[in-house]
């Protein structure tokens, strides 16, 4: 470079001029090269995509291929004087127009005049920059010559928001989208042209260039010359979001604000580190639903949090972030937005929102899944083995009615229930419980015969031995005692009543005998039979003989029949 030109910034310097010097736009390059090539060119192209990713590069390469003088298979020489004069911006074949300052319609006007005029090369190539920026007016002064521009015109429109476009200039248009770079294409070409340049730069530095990139050639030469600016190492500032998702994750809201009180007071602007926490949010997020996905700027650290916050908060803290930088515009003050958003994700006691609601059901299931999973844990070398005991049955409808103690109140109005909660779906709170254990030659007693019968045993039986003996109760008595409401009844379950016996015997582990009576209490003897769900044939065969039938009496109240069979127990007016 001569010594009289002021310093250039390695991504003006460095800029592409032929197709091969491309990087990361492969699916653009290689289809122009071949129109070129072909003599397939449009008259008209749109391209968009990021800024820094080629797009206002690759229309200067498409006219200096259009009118090289020696191009090679669609590319161009970059040795003759056409292309020389195009790569220093002196040609009168191209006409470049920036649409963010030239947006009316009479800059329009302007250009469309001189379309027809002739010029020195085969191809005249307008380039306009920006293109979404023009004005409506201007947008339809385009529209026909765009449509049908004289031949040896050719229109390239670039833009970093296509949508903004009208759609019938995209009608007109061949559209090729630009993708951002990767940061391993980022990191060759900041170390190639570190190399070619001469600048003392080592690896590390590279791989925080192509960070600084995010996916911009240019943005990423802008960091190389500012790291070869301090010397050739890239300090790198210690990442604020680090800790304020860290507070996120441990659901302490003054830890969150605290770190980001810090990064305000260092000079962060607050939409900016919105925007910052949010891209790491991002990161966890795929490494928690995507672990096979290589994401740029994964750590240990950002897995970790991404685990405690689980599928459920880390989605609702994107959610509620993105919102909180999107509201940023237009707050009165940006920090309270977001200092808003972060106490809410921290906090979720102080959000009613329904995403609020199921990230709680979300911890507390993870939660329980974790303290069943420790429970379950085998114990460690030298340990001695604890036994766990399994929780308590809950008392079923039949087991309540038996307990000898009961106080009788005054029926009051129904109230209104809540719908019970959903229970967690593990298969704990599916089986049953464990049977109590007895020592050899130990018999359970009528409340764990009771609460085991309506629990599991009962349902064990086949249905014509479960319809006889639903009818019955287990009774006070020093061995195992069933009673029935009446003789018949009793005559009928005595069939079956070994086979009961080894229902019980295999239930409790040891061997437990079993005592048929009849039950001479009057609410046994008025009890209606509620073997609904059996045979209708198992029905008949318990009715037994019409003749052997007995009178049931006259029928007690209601109070009158609680009171006898539960004695102690006292009505309450």
């Amino acid at each position: 470079m001569p010594e009289d030109v002021a310093y250039q910034s390695l991504y003006r310097r460095f800029r592409p001029q032929t197709w091969s010097a491309v990087r990361g736009q492969d699916h653009v390059t290689v289809a122009l090269r071949n129109a070129v090539r072909d003599d397939r060119v449009g008259h008209a192209y749109l391209f968009s995509g990021p800024r820094g990713t080629g797009k206002t590069t690759s229309a200067r390469i498409l006219a200096k291929a259009l009118n090289c003088e020696k191009p090679i298979d669609g590319e161009p020489c970059d040795a003759c004087e056409s292309c020389m004069a195009i790569a220093g911006g002196t040609s009168l074949d191209v006409q470049e127009m920036d649409a963010a300052s030239n947006n009316g319609v009479d800059a329009i006007r302007d250009l469309v005049s001189r379309v027809a005029l002739a010029t020195p090369g085969r191809w005249k190539i307008y380039i306009i920059d920006e293109v979404h920026m023009l004005s409506p007016a201007a947008s339809n002064a385009l529209l026909k010559t765009l449509e049908e521009p004289p031949p040896h015109v050719v229109f390239v429109l670039a833009t970093t928001d296509p949508q903004k476009v009208l759609p019938t200039i995209r009608s007109r248009t061949q559209h090729y989208e630009f993708r951002l770079i990767s940061a391993e294409t980022l990191a060759d070409l900041a170390r190639d042209i570190a190399a070619e340049a001469g600048l003392p730069v080592d690896d590390a530095s590279i791989d925080v260039v192509a960070r600084r990139g995010q996916g911009s050639a240019r943005d990423a030469l802008s960091a190389l010359d500012q790291v070869a600016a301090s010397g050739g190492a890239a300090v790198e500032e210690a990442d604020p979001t680090v800790d304020i998702v860290a507070g996120l994750a441990a659901h302490d809201a003054g830890a969150t604000l605290v770190a980001t009180a810090r990064a305000l007071a260092a000079g962060r602007d607050a939409r900016r580190l919105g925007e910052a926490i949010l891209a790491r949010l991002r990161v966890g997020f795929l490494a928690l639903l995507a672990p096979d996905l290589d994401v740029d700027a994964r750590d240990a650290t950002i897995e970790e949090h991404a685990r405690q916050l689980g599928a459920a908060g880390i989605t609702r803290a994107l959610e509620v972030v993105g919102d909180a930088v999107t509201s940023m515009k237009e707050a009165v003050d940006a920090r309270v937005a977001l200092e808003t958003a972060l106490v809410r994700l921290s906090r979720t006691d102080l959000d009613v929102a329904p995403s609020a609601l199921l990230e709680r059901i979300d911890r507390l299931e993870r939660r329980l899944g974790n303290e069943g999973r420790a429970g379950a844990a085998e114990p460690a070398a030298g340990e001695p083995a604890k036994a766990v005991a399994p929780p308590p049955a809950r008392p079923t409808a039949a087991a309540a009615a038996a307990r000898p103690s009961l106080r009788m109140e005054k029926p009051a109005a129904p109230k209104p229930t809540k719908a019970p909660a959903a229970a967690p779906d593990t298969e704990a709170a599916a089986s049953p419980a464990a049977p109590p254990s007895l020592a050899p030659g130990e018999l359970p007693d009528r409340e764990t015969l009771t609460l085991a019968w309506a629990d599991s045993i009962l349902d064990t039986l086949k249905p014509g031995v479960k319809a006889k003996f639903r009818g019955g109760r287990w009774v006070d008595a020093p061995t195992p005692t069933f009673a029935l409401p009446t003789d018949i009844h009793r005559k009928r379950c005595d069939e079956f009543r070994t086979e009961v016996q080894e229902a019980l015997s295999k239930h409790f582990g040891v061997k437990v005998p079993l005592t048929l009576v009849t039950d001479g209490s009057t609410l046994a003897r008025s009890e209606p039979s509620r073997a609904v769900d059996a045979a209708p044939d198992d029905v008949v065969e318990d009715v037994g003989d019409v003749a052997d039938l007995e009178d049931a009496g006259p029928v007690a109240s209601g109070a009158a029949r609680l009171l006898e069979a539960f004695p102690g127990a006292v009505e309450e007016e």
